[in-house]
């Protein structure tokens, strides 16, 4: 990489990645201890099992609002600002949470989540900001490298649920807002750890690259962010397709995750057994991630957008096809499930970081991320009505179905970027 007014960029890349893996990892750990508890949480406060689930789904809804607010708090500020504001606003949500056990109020719970949904927006944005000074061939390794470090958090934040326990003991508050107490402090480290070491601003420092600054990437006054999401989706073809396959692979995965549990449990499995199940589900998710990444510029986006849709629809076979309970294809099924995620997601994000001019980059990006979050929700939202109806098994078959247009939109990528490069030749 080139330097630029003293600056040596792959130094500062370097540093910045660094930066964001231990972000992403503090940060991880924050939101899963007291997302580990919050359907209990809710189904306490409300007296309802129904009622058990709203806080997820509310906190799906705040990632897809942060996720927007903050691409458009990026464009102007920078990385550093827009991520700090996000782990902030999910510490103030954690708190919330707390204050919502403390006086029995449903209505505190559902707005303290969706405020803790702002930090799974940033930490879904992270993975961009691993790209901005990136070089095109290492870019997918820069951005999986920062996904690869969710791992730690995803495994480490269920387990400090005892922890949890014994602090909210200590503090004299409900046991189950204790997770949400450590997530509160712990996010705030994480904001503190950004604020202070991600200098120079790996955004702002792309754009002086480039030769623009922060007002000149604003675009005209009140233009909305999916506004110029569109313009480049018009543009560049291969970026909606490749939002397409990210948003589809994120609403395949989670419909059938979240139904897996009552599938087992109808069979008589054992939370242990279903716990190992969901263990090795976030092993395939994040676990393997730098070698997706690796893969991805070896291979091409494509291809490995591709290869993520089958392995997806291969896994979603296994599930369809298993038995109630405990059994090896509802093991390897969802091992597979976050294999076929981790591919689809890590080449999608880089063909949105490659294909996306810098002055538009936090727009799309944050835009796409939404259209995950809320294609995710809508999914989630039909996966009841699925199982109680026809059954686990046609919920497989549904989310094989957006698994194939993972594979259409992985080819359509490959063929946008032919027809793109030809013409630019």
């Amino acid at each position: 990489m080139t330097v630029r007014a003293g600056v040596d960029l792959a130094l500062v890349q370097r540093r910045t990645v660094r930066t964001l893996v231990v972000s992403q990892a503090i940060g991880a750990v924050g939101v899963t201890i007291g997302v580990t508890t919050a359907s209990l949480l809710a189904r306490d406060i409300s007296g309802s099992e129904t009622m058990a689930g709203l806080a997820q789904t509310f906190q799906v809804l705040g990632t897809a609002a942060a996720a927007y607010a903050l691409a458009r708090v990026m464009r102007r500020h920078g990385r550093r600002v827009g991520l700090v504001t996000g782990y902030l606003l999910g510490s103030s949500g954690a708190v919330l949470a707390v204050v919502a056990g403390v006086v029995d109020s449903m209505l505190v719970l559902l707005i303290g989540a969706v405020l803790l949904g702002a930090t799974t927006a940033v930490n879904n944005g992270s993975r961009y900001a691993a790209t901005d000074l990136a070089t095109e061939e290492h870019r997918a390794r820069a951005l999986s490298v920062v996904v690869w470090a969710t791992t730690i958090g995803a495994v480490v934040g269920p387990n400090l649920v005892g922890v949890g326990g014994a602090t909210a003991r200590r503090l004299g508050i409900p046991e189950l807002t204790g997770g949400f107490a450590i997530g509160s402090v712990v996010l705030v480290l994480a904001a503190g750890w950004v604020w202070f070491r991600l200098r120079p601003d790996p955004l702002l420092l792309a754009q002086e690259t480039a030769g623009l600054t922060p007002s000149s990437t604003s675009g005209p006054d009140g233009e909305r962010s999916w506004v110029r999401f569109v313009e480049v989706v018009r543009e560049v073809p291969a970026v909606g397709f490749a939002v397409a396959a990210m948003a589809c692979a994120h609403a395949a995965m989670v419909t059938v995750m979240i139904m897996t549990p009552l599938h087992m449990e109808h069979g008589g499995a054992h939370l242990e057994v279903i716990g190992l199940v969901f263990s090795i589900h976030v092993l395939g998710m994040f676990a393997f991630a730098p070698v997706v990444g690796w893969a991805t510029d070896r291979f091409g986006r494509s291809a490995v957008l591709v290869t993520g849709g089958v392995v997806l629809m291969v896994s979603l076979a296994l599930c369809g096809s298993s038995p109630q309970g405990s059994s090896w294809e509802i093991l390897v099924g969802l091992f597979l499930l976050g294999l076929g995620w981790s591919c689809a997601t890590v080449a999608a994000s880089t063909v949105v970081a490659d294909r996306t001019p810098i002055a538009s980059r936090t727009d799309v990006q944050g835009t796409s991320d939404m259209a995950m979050s809320l294609t995710a929700a809508g999914g989630g939202a039909l996966a009841g009505v699925i199982v109680g109806g026809p059954g686990y098994g046609a919920l497989a078959l549904f989310g094989s179905l957006l698994a194939a247009v993972v594979v259409v939109a992985g080819r359509l990528t490959r063929v946008s970027q032919s027809s793109s490069n030809t013409c630019s030749g």
